[in-house]
């Protein structure tokens, strides 16, 4: 995937998460934030954290060795495996996620392991390619040929990375209110048409400024923020009533006729 991201439209989605994710993160509070994966985008830059970790899955000189791989933007703190973090439960303030879950062996295990580190109302960001979408008809096309054994033609040629399984948006919307998740947006982007160049890219840019609202649902990449909901305790009273104070005796008038005490 270092090396698609490389490529034209590689950076064209690159540029489109970019400012999703400023505009996300730019006004999450906290003191530690993490991002998971893609050092290719820097999800974090935007954000005011002191804390503020780069996560590879990977050792990212293995990762940048192929010729065309887009460079990462910024230097790797740790290599950790995603479904493993080493923080403590609920020590993290915001957690971003670009394109990580498509590229893990068991995303359900991912999205556990955030919820755990995530502390009350903190955020979840995820991005991921959109299977439902010019872009992913295009590479479920290539699929198709080459199980009917159009391999060496050009309808096989992948046009998205074959690394990773794309998620479907709403799957995603389903495993993290499991997981009490609030999804508090969901966009999609980049509506061009699956083109290899950069110059038929920008002739198509056009339908950018038109899907979002003609077509929205299927933007090639889609974006996620989710926020960690906790259930509150509802305090209950003592099983057990509190003794009433014992009431003052009634003082009775003496009648005439009624011997006096003595």
């Amino acid at each position: 995937m270092a090396c698609w991201f490389g490529t034209a439209p590689g950076r064209y989605l690159l540029a489109w998460e970019a400012r999703r994710f400023a505009d996300a993160v730019a006004d999450a509070f906290g003191y530690h934030a993490l991002q998971l994966g893609l050092p290719q985008l820097d999800t974090l830059a935007a954000n005011r954290m002191p804390q503020r970790w780069l996560a590879a899955p990977e050792d990212p000189a293995l990762a940048s060795a192929d010729d065309g791989a887009a460079q990462a933007q910024r230097p790797i703190d740790l290599v950790a495996h995603a479904a493993a973090l080493p923080f403590a439960a609920a020590s993290l303030d915001l957690v971003t996620l670009p394109h990580t879950l498509e590229l893990s062996a068991d995303p359900h295990a991912v999205l556990r392991e955030v919820e755990r580190v995530l502390v009350p109302n903190g955020r979840a960001v995820v991005s991921g390619l959109n299977p439902l979408s010019l872009w992913g008809l295009r590479q479920g096309r290539a699929h198709l040929a080459a199980r009917l054994g159009l391999g060496r033609t050009r309808l096989a040629r992948p046009y998205l990375p074959q690394a990773g399984a794309f998620i479907a948006p709403w799957r995603l919307l389903d495993w993290l209110r499991l997981l009490s998740f609030e999804v508090e947006q969901l966009k999609f982007g980049c509506y061009r048409p699956a083109m290899r160049s950069e110059r038929w890219l920008q002739r198509w840019a056009w339908m950018d400024r038109w899907g979002s609202w003609a077509w929205p649902p299927l933007g090639a990449v889609y974006f996620i923020v989710a926020v960690k909901r906790v259930r509150g305790m509802h305090l209950l009273g003592p099983a057990w009533r509190p003794t009433r104070a014992a009431s003052a005796p009634a003082v009775v008038a003496r009648r005439d006729g009624d011997p006096t005490p003595s």
